[in-house]
């Protein structure tokens, strides 16, 4: 494909003085925090649906093969980091009166949308926690909110960088660690945690933006005289059994909602010790913003056993059904399982694999698969699916009706490597066997069935870290790429590609859209640097 590209290399400087660009200060009304995306990008998914879909039709599919690079962000003064020989973007850059602010572990970036120039920096000595990622920021009027690997809420001001306060949410020698963007709903800043290595419990926490005071936790397995203690042997067990909340959730502002995806049971891959459905683990969760106390969940993995980490977005759209119109949140889960729920009382409405699979033996009255127990994992092994997805977003388009998640097909070998009565830790591993397959699915969520599929030509098997995130528009474009460094624009309804661009290295964050002096421009993180595209004039 030919396409002139024009790049302008914005390297990496020590911070700039503010960010007041073109005599605009960055502040943010909270009331506009979560709206649909147009000239800012507000949230981790653009609005608090995570639908991650624009209404802007300026690149549309007659024009988009007029795309061209206006500037790359290359990220050239951090070097490897622990568990990455490179700087690697897994972050969806947030976007205020033009300035993009962009994550990677221990950095923070504000960069001039415009140009993708530094504006300021913000570096961070973590004492602990793992740096496998950083997905991005939270805003809240003139303050931005950054967690790091060890745990901290960092509270910045968004227009120069400046440190406002700090809070420490979790023991880093406990193994926890953060990755996860904050999510700002009101008055709360919302963040999760993860780390499955000592068995810890997942929880959430709710800070005030102004003092960093705490004003909730919620425990992702029960406390002591909850009811759903019965779906553990006992409280120790519970207290000890993972569901880590390591992604952002989403937002229903009418019932003031979160919708907040759990991860695996812990120990992990060992279900011996934890006989039970192993409540809130695995699960879409309900919560009171304002209180943080549960008011529905649906396990989409009771008793998990093959680290099917729950952490894939929860998708909230409406819709009319037998003539009356419906609230709904969608999730095509780790596990294979696609279900569509009642976000007001988490009844299901569908519940279907996406992908070939054979580990369940049907449904439970509440439409939870109910797991096969032959196929946990074996001494000498035991096969199931791989994970069918992962952390990078799915995307909803209210203009086609469908769902889009980017899946994996094939099979692995599962081992139980700890089989005593009670296991800790990782109690067991999997490995890929045979060819496994990456597929583009648009999915019909009130059926579960996929409308289109475009299976990528992989080279080698498929990554086990699904990517990259996908973003639709009202230009009928679906935006992704596939694991050989192509950036791909399809046709939201067809399928069809489009355009692509080979970048230089993999997609690896979140992609986003915005007009900026009457322009739209893409955004995407892809190895180290950060591109932007828009039409060539």
């Amino acid at each position: 494909m030919k396409l002139a590209v024009v790049l302008c290399i914005a390297t990496g400087a020590m911070a700039l003085a503010g960010a007041v660009l073109h005599g605009q200060q960055v502040a943010v009304d909270p009331e506009t925090i979560g709206k649909a995306p147009v000239t800012n990008w507000t949230t981790f998914n653009g609005d608090y649906s995570g639908q991650r879909y624009s209404t802007l039709t300026q690149i549309t599919a007659d024009n988009v093969n007029r795309l061209e690079a206006q500037w790359v962000y290359r990220i050239t003064e951090v070097g490897a980091q622990r568990g990455a020989p490179v700087p690697i973007i897994k972050c969806t850059p947030l976007l205020v009166n033009g300035v993009l602010y962009m994550t990677i572990p221990d950095h923070l970036w504000a960069l001039d949308a415009r140009t993708g120039k530094q504006i300021w920096r913000y570096d961070w000595v973590d004492h602990g926690g793992h740096l496998i990622g950083q997905r991005g920021v939270g805003i809240w009027k003139s303050t931005v909110f950054f967690q790091t690997p060890d745990n901290w809420l960092i509270a910045l001001d968004a227009n120069t960088g400046k440190e406002l306060w700090r809070k420490n949410y979790a023991d880093a020698r406990k193994q926890y660690f953060s990755t996860s963007a904050p999510l700002v709903v009101r008055n709360h800043v919302i963040v999760g945690v993860g780390g499955d290595a000592m068995d810890m419990p997942g929880f959430l926490d709710s800070f005030d933006p102004v003092t960093g005071d705490l004003q909730w936790t919620w425990w992702s397995t029960p406390r002591k005289g909850d009811a759903a203690l019965k779906t553990w042997p006992n409280a120790a067990a519970a207290e000890h059994g993972g569901g880590m909340t390591w992604m952002p959730g989403t937002y229903d502002p009418d019932l003031n909602l979160l919708y907040w995806p759990t991860g695996n049971t812990n120990p992990v891959f060992a279900g011996q010790g934890r006989p039970g459905a192993n409540l809130w683990t695995e699960a879409i969760v309900a919560i009171d913003a304002d209180t943080g106390k549960l008011k529905w969940y649906f396990q989409v993995s009771p008793h998990d056993t093959h680290d099917f980490d729950n952490t894939t977005a929860p998708i909230l759209f409406d819709s009319t059904i037998d003539g009356k119109p419906r609230k709904l949140v969608a999730q095509a889960a780790r596990n294979g399982f696609f279900v569509t729920l009642d976000r007001d009382t988490g009844k299901h409405l569908v519940v279907k694999p996406y992908v070939p699979l054979d580990y369940s033996s049907g449904m439970s009255k509440d439409g939870e698969p109910i797991p096969i127990a032959d196929k946990d994992p074996q001494v000498g092994g035991s096969i199931n699916i791989v994970n069918a997805s992962n952390w990078p977003a799915p995307a909803y388009s209210p203009q086609t009706g469908l769902m889009y998640v980017n899946s994996v097909e094939g099979k692995a070998i599962y081992y139980l490597t700890d089989d005593s009565d009670k296991p800790s830790g990782y109690g067991g591993t999997g490995d890929g066997i045979g060819r496994s397959v990456r597929v583009l699915q648009a999915i019909d969520p009130l059926t579960g069935e996929a409308v289109w599929k475009h299976a990528y030509p992989n080279v080698k098997d498929a990554p086990t870290t699904v990517g990259p995130s996908i973003l639709t528009t009202a230009g009928n474009l679906l935006i992704s790429g596939d694991d050989q460094k192509n950036m791909i624009i399809f046709s939201a309804d067809k399928g069809k590609i489009l355009w692509h661009y080979e970048l230089n290295a993999n997609e690896s964050g979140g992609i986003i859209t915005y007009l900026l002096d009457g322009k739209q421009y893409i955004v995407l993180g892809a190895g180290d640097s950060l591109y932007a595209w828009s039409l060539s004039k």
